[in-house]
Parts: structure tokens; sequence; C-alpha cells
């Protein structure tokens, strides 16, 4: 193995305890800030300055307040109640500590509806902001409307990105543990394993969970911000999750397919679950690190756009890619399975009868070929062809 990569897979090979466990610690590691994500919607105060929306932004928040920029509509139906109701809502509401004021209200005409306005103190992305929401829909409304006969309601642009960003959040759970059932059934058809899909699994979790990690240091902790452009540290916008996570898991099962097949046609041919690894990873390390490279790139272009959302998926992505195809796949994949050897093919016999047979490589006729007797060379396992 004269090339860069055969080097390397029989390095990892050698040593897969050691390059196992500094792989893992380091994907926790980065994965360690996810525990503080903030989902929400930046708004127009995180632009470039040089934009005309942020120097508007800026003009309305030093003239009347951050809240200014993103008033909560309240809208009450009086059509069995009074006036004087909605004034003590209004008073009610004022003297919540997060609202900076609110105005007189605007009747319909017909005198059952009522629409006024409160400012919040703190800006419409400021996490602060949600809690005024939530507040005065749990307990200052409930609390004022109380046997008046009204029914008040909190809306507007800064209630509404809210609760889209609540609604996005409670399913994205769902959407990750849907998405990685089905690969692990899938792939446990397709390479007739248990051990193969379930590490799967767990390595894509780690390594989306390292670039969630890297966004929150970067946009909401503000690491390196000046390095990309950002002026303003940001919440996590609801959908950079999600299309992340569809995107990394698409490209990341297509580099864990073709490094996976080749190891498996591998080990069809010699049953050596250790050689395998290290003859697979060397004859595949070249072709994912060159798409990676190549996807790499284009992500980070999107990362030179001034937009902080933008900018957010581009460099997201990039960071996610790179993490998947080098410490995942050049390192953390062939590791494991290194030490798990022919552990990585186990399936119980019973299992076996019921899953469908799937024959992707046309490989069926490689479990008949004549078992290659494998022959230690030093520390590197090395197999030769039976004599005739």
């Amino acid at each position: 193995m004269k090339t860069i990569s055969g080097r390397w897979a029989a390095r990892v090979g050698r040593k897969p305890i050691r390059y196992a466990v500094v792989s893992f610690v380091a994907l926790v590691v980065l994965a360690a800030p996810v525990l503080n994500l903030r989902i929400g919607f930046a708004d127009a105060g995180s632009d470039p300055k040089a934009e005309t929306q942020r120097q508007a932004y800026d003009l309305l928040e030093e003239g009347f307040g951050p809240g200014f920029n993103g008033p909560l509509l309240i809208t009450v139906d009086v059509a069995r109640g009074s006036s004087a109701d909605v004034d003590n809502l209004a008073v009610a509401i004022g003297e919540d500590p997060g609202v900076a004021g609110v105005t007189p209200a605007t009747y319909s005409e017909d005198g059952t509806t009522a629409v006024f306005t409160a400012v919040p103190t703190t800006a419409p992305e400021d996490e602060e902001t949600a809690t005024v929401v939530t507040r005065l829909r749990d307990d200052v409304i409930p609390a004022s409307v109380q046997g008046t006969g009204v029914v008040a309601h909190v809306g507007g642009n800064t209630a509404m990105l809210n609760d889209l960003s609540d609604q996005v959040t409670s399913r994205l759970l769902i959407f990750i543990s849907a998405v990685v059932l089905l690969s692990f059934l899938l792939l446990m058809v397709v390479f007739r394993s248990v051990a193969v899909p379930l590490k799967a699994a767990v390595m894509n979790l780690l390594s989306i969970g390292a670039s969630y990690g890297f966004m929150v240091a970067v946009f909401q902790w503000g690491w390196g911000k000046g390095l990309i452009g950002l002026e303003n540290t940001i919440p996590i916008n609801p959908f950079v999750p999600m299309m992340m996570f569809a995107i990394l898991f698409g490209l990341s099962m297509d580099y864990e397919v073709f490094l996976i097949s080749r190891i498996r046609e591998e080990w069809l041919k010699t049953r050596n679950g250790h050689d395998s690894v290290v003859t697979g990873l060397a004859s595949t390390a070249r072709v994912i690190t060159s798409a990676a490279i190549i996807m790499i790139s284009v992500f980070l272009a999107f990362s030179m756009n001034p937009d902080p959302t933008v900018k957010m998926i581009g460099l997201g992505l990039a960071v996610a890619v790179f993490l998947d195809a080098t410490i995942v796949r050049m390192v953390l994949v062939p590791a494991t399975m290194a030490l798990m050897g022919n552990g990585n093919w186990w399936l119980p016999k019973w299992l076996d009868r019921v899953l469908p047979h799937i024959d992707i490589e046309g490989g069926e006729g490689l479990d008949d070929a004549p078992v290659e007797e494998p022959v230690t060379i030093g520390t590197t396992v090395e197999t030769e062809r039976k004599a005739a």
C-alpha cells in the first residue's frame, strides 16, 4: 500500500483503539455547545450595516427602543364584553415588566373587535421577547379577561415567527428519528448486518451534532464571527438544522455505502474482518475525500453571502461535510470496524430469514468464493490465495 490512503488505512488498522477514542472524543467536544442551541429568526438588526433595512432598524431602535421593531398585535373579541374590559386588559399588559408600552385600542365599525399593540422592551430576535409572548398568553391575558366575556389573542410578525420556531423545533426530533430509523432498516437489509447500520446511525448523529455545536459557537456565541463577516450574534434559524440534517444525511450515506460496500466485498472474498477494513478504506479514501472537497467548496461559496441566514447554511454544511468525510469516514468508521472484526457482519439467523435479500452489487456469488488464508506479517494482516 504505497499510496497515501493505503498508508493511512494501515495506520488506522494497526492502532484502532487510539484512533477510535480520539475521534469520538473530538466529535463529542465539538457537539457540546449544542446543549445551548437557541432556535429563532434573526431580525434586520443582524443585517450588515451597509444595508438600508439595517439602517432603518437602527434608527427606530435609537428613537423608540429595540422593541419598536417588533410590536405585538393584541386582538380582542369584545362581542360579549365592553370597552372597559379592553382598557383593563391594556393596562394589565402595559404593567408587564417585558412591555415598554401599549397603544390606544382601535375598534371595528360594529364595535365587536378591538386592536392595540404592545411594544416589548427587547428586540424581536431576543430570547426575552419570546418569553414575553408566552407570559402574556399563559398568565397576563387569562388573568385579566377572566369573567369578562372577552377573548384576546397575541399576534403580529414577532409572535408569528416565535410560533413557527416552536412548531419546527418540536418536530425536528421526530424528523431526525424517522430518517435514522428508516436508514437503519435499509442498511440492515442491504449489508445483512446489525452492527453496520447501528454504527452508521450513531456516527451520523455524532457528525450532525458536532456541526450543530460549531454553529452555536460561531453564530450564537460569536467565536470568530469577524472572520466570516458576521457583525452580530444571532439565533439559529429553525429551518437550518432541518435542512442541514437532510442534506448531510444524504451525503454521508453516499460515503457510507461506498465505503462499506468495498469493505464487504473484500470481506466476502477473505472472511478477514480486519484486513477487509484496511483494504476497503485504502481503495475508497481518495474518492470520498475528492467528493467531499467539491461539496465543501460549493458550500463555502454560500458562506460569503452577506445575508446571515445564507451564511449560516453555507458554513454549517461545509463544516458538516468536512467533519463527516474526515473524522467520521476516514477515522472513526474504519477504527471501530477494525476493532469489531468479523462481528461487523453478525446477523441473527432468524432475522436473516425474515429480511428480504437485495443484491445491489451483483455479489451474492462471492459468498461461495475461495477463502483466503490470513498470514500475519509484523503487525499488519495480509492475505494470500491458497496454492492450488
